[in-house]
């Protein structure tokens, strides 16, 4: 379990699947721009079908147990709000894996988003031992991004008809950290930077304060809305 005063961190459980379902009926339209999809079948490849909620379960566990995933369910305030998934992990020389992520309307822009991962960034280098980290995200997505440039993710380029997102394949960008560009924890320096926003946004003697951009790094996150 990974905590930062109101947002957690935990494994993904089978008796989440009420709340979980919940969450995803009232944000429906909110999330299903962003959210994977399975494509057509080819001429010579299997059918493939959308996994029921139990069935997810079980693979986030199998892969889990296989090093290659690290899934979780986000709650906030004690309530369950999303979901942030470490996948794709590989190690030997690369050390690497990706991070997708989706949150509850009702709580965007209250830092939850970033908290989270942030969170889990800190936990893959510091324990779980992996060197690098990205997020793809569909350059239409401006929530999603924000995230990821509060957090001052590098973006590194466009990988193009990546993958099959709301019927289509879609453009994503790609962002990345590596632990080195972050000694002092992706954690610490989030809440750094929104100490001094909010510290530059409080009003002075002369007025309201003015709203600069968070800093970040010069270069600049499933995903999904954020």
């Amino acid at each position: 379990m990974l905590v930062d005063g109101d947002v957690v961190l935990r494994p993904i459980r089978v008796r989440d699947q009420r709340a979980w379902r919940e969450v995803n009926r009232r944000n429906r339209d909110w999330l299903r721009p962003w959210e994977a999809t399975i494509p057509p079948p080819t001429p010579s490849g299997p059918i493939a079908h959308r996994p029921t909620y139990r069935q997810m379960v079980r693979h986030l566990r199998s892969e889990a147990n296989a090093g290659r995933m690290l899934p979780f369910v986000i709650e906030y305030q004690g309530r369950l709000v999303g979901q942030l998934t470490v996948a794709g992990i590989t190690w030997g020389s690369m050390c690497s894996g990706h991070v997708g992520y989706w949150v509850d309307q009702s709580v965007a822009g209250r830092g939850v988003m970033p908290t989270a991962v942030a969170l889990v960034v800190d936990h893959c280098f510091r324990s779980v031992g992996l060197h690098r980290i990205e997020v793809c995200i569909r350059p239409e997505n401006r929530p999603s991004r924000r995230v990821v440039e509060k957090l001052g993710f590098r973006e590194e380029g466009l990988r193009p008809r990546y993958l099959h997102i709301d019927g289509a394949w879609r453009d994503h960008l790609v962002f990345a950290l590596t632990a080195e560009e972050v000694p002092e924890g992706l954690l610490a320096r989030w809440q750094r930077a929104r100490s001094q926003s909010a510290s530059a946004k409080a009003p002075g003697p002369t007025g309201p304060g003015t709203s600069p951009q968070v800093p970040r790094n010069p270069q600049n996150t499933p995903g999904n809305p954020g």
